[in-house]
């Protein structure tokens, strides 16, 4: 069975990261890293003014619903650094986003140690992160839209992988 890695970077949205707290603790998700300005719940030693990290946690808390608790996450400002130690660790690091050479998540079979990147919103990620990804995964579209909303690409690509 894989053993997967969520990173979630440069998310705007609150209960975008909230949901996706909770579908990776539903997939048995190791670990989730929120990175670059991702809102996260709040921590112990929290360095946000306590006013901004208790209005995060309760925006974060309304999709989550306790998975905020449950489910493993860190917050950490550099995305790199966090590649680097998951490189380290082993892991494919593998973007979900619509490149040139991406391969399409029914043809994906996933490695043993797998760190999923899912990024903005409306830009996906960035040029310079997926510069350092060692593969990129699309999730094949059939109607007008272009894209989904991160978390729900996230769960398609997790659950996936999850059942590789």
């Amino acid at each position: 069975m894989t053993e997967l890695v969520l990173i979630a970077h440069n998310l705007r949205s609150t209960h975008n990261v909230g949901s996706l707290l909770r579908t990776a603790e539903g997939l048995g998700v190791r670990h989730v890293y929120l990175t670059g300005y991702t809102p996260y719940p709040a921590a112990p030693a929290d360095a946000r003014l306590p006013h901004l990290a208790q209005k995060m946690d309760r925006a974060i808390s309304k999709t989550a619903l306790g998975a905020e608790k449950t489910q493993a996450w860190t917050h950490d400002d550099s995305i790199f650094e966090v590649l680097e130690t998951l490189r380290a660790e082993n892991y494919i690091i593998a973007a979900i986003e619509q490149t040139p050479n991406a391969i399409k998540l029914p043809d994906y079979r996933p490695p043993r140690k797998l760190a999923l990147i899912v990024g903005r919103e409306v830009e996906g990620i960035e040029p310079e992160v997926l510069s350092v990804c060692d593969e990129a995964v699309e999730i094949p579209m059939f109607g007008k839209k272009e894209s989904f909303n991160v978390v729900q690409a996230a769960a398609m690509a997790l659950y996936h992988c999850r059942l590789m």
